[in-house]
């Protein structure tokens, strides 16, 4: 029946757009937990080296005002 044939042939299509749909999902994911980590740790290292610097700033500012003066 000509009908059921079309009926058919929509399922199927939406089947196969489903299994592309997966593996493009897949390959999202996958991309997204191999990047994550990486950003993860280089925000982390980032922040790290700021408060250094900023912890190191804070230091010599207050070396550079306590320290008596030459002659």
């Amino acid at each position: 029946m000509v009908v059921d044939d079309s009926i058919n042939q929509a399922l199927n299509r939406i089947a196969d757009n489903q299994e592309e749909m997966n593996e493009t999902l897949k390959r999202i994911a996958n991309h997204y937990d191999g990047i994550v980590p990486v950003m993860e740790r280089n925000a982390k290292r980032v922040e790290k080296a700021h408060e250094e610097m900023y912890d190191e700033f804070g230091v010599n500012t207050q070396n550079s005002f306590n320290t008596p003066p030459r002659n």
